[in-house]
């Protein structure tokens, strides 16, 4: 049994689930006044539903470099 070391990736994973989870309630904040039919925010609020991606992509590297820091080395 192989246990991989402890914080490989850690770090980034919960960065990215952070950063994603900001994206997401930023996400509902801005479609919020299209339903409501109150004046839209400016393009701004737009650019930070951004980090929805941007969190999964450092939380996906994070898993990547836990990975290989688990693989057996040839």
């Amino acid at each position: 049994m192989s246990t991989s070391p402890s914080g490989a990736g850690d770090l980034l994973v919960r960065v990215g689930a952070i950063v994603f989870f900001v994206g997401a309630v930023a996400t509902l904040v801005t479609m919020a006044p299209l339903f409501l039919g109150s004046e839209p925010f400016p393009s701004l609020a737009y650019a930070v539903c951004m980090l929805m991606g941007v969190g999964f992509l450092i939380a996906a590297a994070g898993v990547v470099r836990s990975a290989r820091a688990a693989a057996p080395k040839p």
